[in-house]
C-alpha cells in the first residue's frame, strides 16, 4: 500500500495533465490537426538558437569533468556570478553568486524553499487563482495553504482579505505575477501596498514572514508592462525564477532562487536551501544546462509570437460573446464561463474537440484557462468551435 499522503495526491493529480493526455487520445481518433489542445503551458516557440551555439560551444571548449561533474550544491560560482552581475544590471541589485541557489527548474526552487523554511502546521497565503501545484508543495511539508479568495474584476490580488488572513503562524506568502493562470502583472501600487502589510504583521507577531515570489513568466509582457521586482519593495523577499519559458526550456529543468543578503537569518537559509538540494535528492542543477544559459543571459523568446496568438484569440472571444480580463503577462487567458459550472463547460468544448482547463484547479471556479502558447493556424481553426460553442449558449444568434 502507497503512503497515505500520496494516496491524496493521486487523488488530487493534475487536470491540467489529464486535459494534456485525454488530447492524445484525441489526435488519434480525429487527427491532431482537428484537436484544438489548449491545456498545458508548454511553450510553442522555438529555443533561441544561442541555446544550441551555446550547448555546443560549453562541450568543446569547456573541460569534461567541469561541464558533467558535482559542483557546490548552489552550483556552479562563476554560473551563479554571472547571473548576479545580470539582475543587478536589470534591477539595480546588489547581489553576488552567495545570493543566488542554483535549482531543478521554478518547481524545484518552490520545493527547495519551503522545505527550509516550513515546520508541521506553519501557513503559506497565496493569492487565487494560483498554479494548482503549490498546495502540493505546500501539503509535502506538512504546511497548510491558505487562500485569497479572488478579486474577479481585474484579479489584482485582493488585499483586504488577504491581511484578514495573515495569523502568528504565516511563515510565507507566494506571489505569482505575470500570473498563471489570468496573465494579469500585479502593479507596483499593489506591491508596495502588500509590503505594507506584511511589515505591519511582522512587527504585530514579532516573527519573519517571507515573500516568495514565483516569476517564470517575467519576460513574457506586453505592450511595454512593467514588472516589478520585489526585492526592492519587501527585505524578506525571495525570488524564485526559471528558463523554461524565457528559453522556452521547460524540459531542461533549470532556474535559480535569488536570497538577498538582507533576508531574515540569510545565511542560515542558504544553508538549508544547499542541504535542501540534496535531501529532495537533486543534489544540484543540471549541470549542462547551467553552463549553457549563462552564455544566454541576456536572450530571449520572441515574445511577439505570443503577443500575436494573444490578439487573435482574446479579440475573437470577445467578438463572440465571451468575458476575461486581457491578460498583460505568460500566455493563457482566464475566460469566464459560460455556465457556472466550469467542469461541465470544459467537457462542452470538448464537443468541438477544444481543451480547456477549468478554473476550479486554479481555485476559481466559473472560469477556465486557455494557453495560448500554441501555433497561431491552430488557433485559426479552433475559432469556429468557439464561436458554435458560444453558440450554444445563447451568445451568439443567427
Amino acid at each position: 500500500m502507497i503512503s497515505e499522503k500520496m494516496i491524496g495526491f493521486v487523488k488530487n493529480s493534475s487536470i491540467i495533465r489529464a486535459m494534456f493526455e485525454e488530447g492524445k487520445r484525441l489526435d488519434e481518433i480525429y487527427g491532431a490537426e482537428n484537436v484544438y489542445d489548449f491545456s498545458l503551458g508548454n511553450p510553442s516557440v522555438e529555443p533561441p538558437l544561442n541555446i544550441k551555439e551555446a550547448l555546443i560551444s560549453v562541450l568543446n571548449e569547456e573541460e569534461p569533468n567541469l561541464v558533467h561533474g558535482y559542483m557546490n550544491n548552489s552550483g556552479y560560482i562563476d554560473v551563479r556570478e554571472k547571473i548576479a552581475l545580470s539582475l543587478n544590471k536589470k534591477f539595480n541589485t546588489n547581489l553576488s553568486h552567495e545570493n543566488i541557489v542554483m535549482t531543478v527548474g521554478a518547481a524545484g526552487g518552490l520545493n527547495v524553499i519551503l522545505k527550509s523554511l516550513l515546520n508541521p502546521g506553519d501557513e503559506v497565503v497565496t493569492f487565487a487563482p494560483f498554479f494548482g501545484e503549490y498546495r502540493n508543495y505546500v501539503s509535502n511539508y506538512d504546511g497548510i495553504l491558505v487562500v485569497v479568495p479572488p478579486n474577479c474584476e481585474t484579479f489584482q490580488p485582493n488585499l483586504n482579505e488577504f491581511e484578514k488572513r495573515i495569523t502568528g503562524k504565516t511563515k510565507a506568502v507566494i506571489v505569482n505575477s505575470p500570473n498563471n493562470p489570468t496573465g494579469v502583472v500585479y502593479s507596483e501600487d499593489t506591491i508596495r501596498k502588500l509590503a505594507e502589510i506584511l511589515n505591519k504583521k511582522q512587527q504585530e507577531y514579532n516573527t519573519s514572514i517571507y515573500l516568495i515570489s514565483d516569476e517564470p513568466y517575467r519576460e513574457l509582457v506586453y505592450d511595454n508592462t512593467e514588472v516589478p521586482y520585489l526585492t526592492k519593495y519587501y527585505k524578506n523577499t525571495i525570488v524564485v525564477y526559471s528558463y523554461s519559458k524565457s528559453l522556452s526550456l521547460p524540459g531542461e529543468r533549470i532556474g535559480y532562487l535569488v536570497i538577498p543578503s538582507e533576508t531574515d537569518d540569510y545565511e542560515d537559509l542558504v544553508a538549508a536551501a544547499n542541504v535542501a538540494t540534496r535531501i529532495l535528492g537533486f543534489v544540484n542543477a543540471p549541470s549542462l544546462i547551467q553552463r549553457a544559459v549563462a552564455r544566454c543571459l541576456d536572450v530571449q523568446v520572441d515574445v511577439e509570437v505570443y503577443n500575436r496568438n494573444r490578439e487573435l484569440l482574446y479579440n475573437s472571444l470577445m467578438s463572440y460573446g465571451y468575458e476575461c480580463v486581457k491578460p498583460q503577462g505568460a500566455f493563457y487567458l482566464f475566460v469566464k464561463a459560460l455556465e457556472e459550472d466550469d467542469k461541465k463547460f470544459a467537457q462542452a468544448a470538448k464537443k468541438y474537440n477544444i481543451l480547456i482547463v477549468p478554473g476550479s484547479s486554479f481555485d476559481c471556479p466559473g472560469y477556465v484557462r486557455i494557453a495560448y502558447c500554441v501555433d497561431y493556424d491552430m488557433i485559426k481553426r479552433s475559432l469556429p468551435g468557439f464561436k458554435n460553442l458560444a453558440r450554444d449558449y445563447g451568445r451568439l444568434k443567427d
